[in-house]
């Protein structure tokens, strides 16, 4: 079952960092809250989409060889940090777009990090 969480989360993982590298204002444009934090900046948009990009590598990694879990581990910790600041800023009042932020960021995340710690008995590579 955590393969296949994995496997999931890495395939959106991926597609949403391949969009924010290639089309960035759309993702922009298009994700709830992204324009509240201020104007479009490419070069953040793109760097953050690298991140991305290697959290859904190392899920990908852990979905299609389990004993590579540890790179799932540290591509779950971006998310992680990522959902932790998300829920920091729902619980001080400050995400106007609580309940997309808890489905498509908070929840992921800790999707990522269930899936991404080895069952017991799993060794790694």
């Amino acid at each position: 079952m955590k393969r296949w969480i994995a496997g999931i989360l890495a395939l959106f993982n991926l597609a949403n960092g391949l969009v924010m590298l290639s089309a960035g204002s759309l993702w922009w444009s298009l994700v709830p809250g992204a324009a509240d934090t201020g104007p479009f900046n490419p070069h953040l948009v793109q760097d953050v989409g690298i991140a991305f990009i290697v959290a859904g590598l190392g899920l990908a990694a852990r979905a299609l060889w389990p004993a590579w879990w540890p790179a799932a581990v540290a591509g779950a910790a971006f998310l992680a940090g990522h959902g932790l600041l998300h829920l920091v800023m729902i619980a001080g009042g400050h995400d106007r777009h609580a309940a997309s932020d808890l489905v498509a960021v908070v929840l992921p995340a800790a999707l990522a990090l269930y899936s991404a710690l080895p069952n017991q008995g799993e060794r790694h590579a």
